[in-house]
């Protein structure tokens, strides 16, 4: 008798994003100790490389361009990108400070960091954004994957319709460049305990800004701009919304 086998796909970034993500919210003490591995492996950066590619965006201090890199060859980047990684001898660029004309007249300060940069915080985001969206309230849905505003205003029109009687609109001025970094790290290490990754993380906080050939130190604040700054703020807002 012949048997006929089906083929299919396993996704093994998602397979690993949903074992994390169920292990976080089984357990809100545990902390994970294995993770900095998980960001070079090839699948993972692969799957980095291709968001900070379709999220496009100019070149970072370096003037590197997505372009560029595609002609150099995407493998062979990524490959580096891993040994850089697995020697411990990575380091990153000073964000690019540009400003950005708002509304209201005011304007916006974005930290870019360089492309090499870009993937290797998208990989670490792959790897630990399941860990802390475990913790994360439903009520919240700045910068979360698969929430937007419209899901935000859909929850205040039932709360409205469900005798709610006041909406709040508050803004926190300078979020992002005002985040503590010491107060942020000890909210990370709540739940991630490998070292090499909490080293990840101080060192993008600690790259510093670049602007007009000038050298900034970020003793404060996650650029808003970096791959990871935003996942980085809501964990430091999560503390916030449990008080």
């Amino acid at each position: 008798m012949n048997v006929q086998k089906t083929n299919y796909t396993i996704d093994k970034v998602q397979e690993l994003q949903r074992k994390l993500y169920l292990s976080a919210k089984k357990s809100n003490n545990r902390r994970f100790h294995i993770l900095y591995d998980k960001v070079y492996r090839e699948d993972i950066l692969q799957r980095a490389w291709k968001q900070v590619k379709t999220n496009g965006g100019s070149a970072g201090v370096d003037k590197v361009s997505l372009e560029q890199i595609e002609k150099y060859g995407v493998d062979k980047f990524l490959e580096e990108i891993k040994e850089d990684l697995l020697k411990g001898t990575y380091n990153p660029t000073p964000v690019k400070r540009v400003e950005i004309a708002k509304d209201n007249g005011k304007i916006r300060p974005l930290g870019i960091p360089i492309i090499k940069d870009r993937v290797i915080q998208a990989a670490t985001k792959i790897v630990i954004e399941p860990i802390f969206e475990a913790d994360f309230y439903d009520e919240s849905y700045g910068f979360r994957p698969k929430r937007n505003a419209h899901q935000a205003l859909e929850s205040i029109r039932k709360a409205c319709n469900n005798k709610g009687n006041w909406v709040i609109d508050a803004d926190i001025k300078g979020y992002f460049d005002n985040i503590n970094h010491d107060k942020l790290i000890k909210l990370i290490q709540l739940r991630i305990s490998d070292k090499r990754i909490i080293k990840l993380i101080r060192k993008w906080l600690k790259s510093g800004v670049m602007k007009d050939g000038e050298l900034s130190l970020t003793d404060v604040g996650s650029p808003q701009g970096g791959v990871i700054s935003p996942l980085l703020a809501n964990i430091y807002l999560n503390y916030m919304d449990y008080i």
